[in-house]
């Protein structure tokens, strides 16, 4: 596949809202309690004292695409060669991109008391945050610029994208601070991998037909934290050339009629990237030749990123992580008498405080003994109804799940792969996605007794929360 097509699939490898995992909420897994730093990952009298994945990846990973530009890039992707239907040139049609990646290496926790349920969590953890946006010209052109009729255009190329891989180390501590509300907090040090960001403000392009060439200048803002082409695998490696840092904190509350609330602020932090960094604005024009040649597509790419390059300066600056502020309210039932079947309903709010992306999510787990079923329903504020699914093996001492949160889009973009003709690639829907999800752990250790049958008896201790709580309010708790 060319580079304009890849650099188009993959430039914005980040967090959009919808993109979050929803399905793990409340499940009481070794994942939800570091993404929900609040919540519990044990369950005195039966789990072990320890959790840990056994390094291996607990991840999710997300991409998509809305506009009328996607026809066109999955023909290009899927068959070789554009469907160009679709697209609307030269009437500012805007076309969205996002993705989400987010991999824990390390998820290790441990049962530290039973004053206040206290656990303590280690983890290293990757992530991506970006998003992008440009018109339906900049695929129309690497397609078939002879639809153009004319020869001088404006804004055709105008577009924006930010990109931003990091590194996550850090650790996590959750306490009941009384017998209904427990606090939890995730605090992080970041290692910044890459990021690039480009707002081309204003473009023109003047097509020269009888030379099959076009000139294009592009103005705006660019920013790159590595010179483009000296990125290598070694630079994925932790390292404090970029560093930062990061807070989640979150709040659990049991109400008197059973309904668990559940109130986070989200990943808030920074990254400060190096002083070798490329920073500036850019005002520059060049050519791009053979434009219905076998090579235009790089031919226009490799044009593209000299422009954004020509004339920046160098200097660190600093980014925010994307952010987010969420609610959850959930309330189990038990409909059979032996309790062996329960349905646990689950309503989630999640708002970004950068962005204006918002998502309601519906979540409902139906399990049966060790098994269970998620369904799950989202819409945010692109219109986007998205349909999720998890299957998930759970016991007090193991875990295992597997799902995605975008099932029809995904597999819509799967059959077009595999059959790989322009019937199925025009019956996919409203948005290109393909979502996937998987994670895994295990508890060891001695099991975490309840008092009464402990060998050590807690006295109604406080742990450190709660004795902070005590002095504030001038209270006392008892468990």
């Amino acid at each position: 596949m060319k580079k304009f097509i890849l650099v188009l699939l993959l430039l914005t490898i980040g967090a959009r809202l919808f993109a979050q995992q929803y399905s793990q909420f409340n499940t009481g897994s070794l994942y939800d309690s570091f993404e929900n730093p609040a919540q519990r990952a044990f369950i005195p009298d039966s789990s072990r004292k320890a959790a840990f994945n056994l390094f291996l990846p607990t991840f999710q990973t997300n991409v998509t695409l809305t506009g009328n530009v996607q026809t066109a890039l999955r023909s290009r992707a899927f068959l070789g060669h554009y469907d160009e239907g679709s697209m609307k040139p030269t009437q500012n049609s805007y076309n969205r991109m996002y993705a989400y990646s987010n991999a824990y290496s390390v998820m290790f926790k441990l049962y530290t008391s039973l004053d206040g349920n206290q656990e303590l969590g280690f983890f290293a953890q990757s992530r991506g945050e970006g998003r992008g946006i440009f018109k339906d010209d900049i695929v129309q052109i690497m397609d078939d610029y002879t639809v153009y009729k004319g020869t001088d255009y404006n804004g055709l190329l105008n577009s924006s994208f930010s990109y931003q891989a990091y590194h996550q180390i850090g650790f996590t501590y959750r306490e009941d601070v009384t017998k209904t509300f427990a606090l939890g907090f995730k605090v992080a040090g970041l290692l910044g991998i890459a990021y690039t960001q480009a707002n081309i403000l204003n473009s023109h392009v003047t097509f020269d037909k009888s030379s099959d060439q076009a000139f294009i200048s592009m103005a705006g803002y660019y920013r790159n934290s590595f010179e483009p082409g000296t990125f290598t695998e070694h630079d994925i490696l932790p390292t404090f050339k970029n560093p930062g840092a990061s807070i989640t904190i979150g709040a659990t509350y049991h109400t008197p009629s059973a309904v668990n609330l559940q109130w986070s602020i989200k990943d808030l932090g920074f990254i400060h990237w190096n002083a070798k960094s490329q920073v500036g604005h850019v005002d520059n024009t060049g050519v791009v030749s053979e434009l219905s040649g076998p090579n235009r597509e790089d031919n226009f790419y490799n044009t593209a990123n000299s422009l954004l390059q020509q004339g920046v300066g160098r200097g660190s600056f600093t980014t925010s992580t994307d952010a987010k502020a969420e609610f959850s309210a959930s309330k189990s039932y038990w409909p059979s008498y032996d309790k062996q079947f329960k349905i646990t309903p689950n309503i989630i709010l999640s708002k970004s405080l950068n962005y204006n992306d918002f998502t309601g999510v519906l979540v409902n787990h139906f399990q049966y003994r060790k098994f269970i079923g998620t369904i799950s329903a989202s819409y945010n504020d692109l219109k986007l109804f998205n349909l999720g699914g998890q299957l998930m093996i759970k016991s007090p001492n193991a875990e295992f799940f597997i799902g995605s949160e975008r099932m029809l889009g995904t597999a819509s973009t799967l059959r077009g792969l595999i059959n790989q003709n322009q019937g199925q690639i025009d019956k996919m829907s409203n948005s290109t996605t393909a979502d996937f999800f998987l994670g895994f752990s295990l508890k060891f250790g001695g099991i975490i007794e309840h008092p009464m049958n402990a060998s050590h008896i807690p006295m109604g201790e406080q742990g450190f929360l709660g004795r902070l709580w005590s002095r504030f309010f001038k209270s006392n708790r008892s468990y």
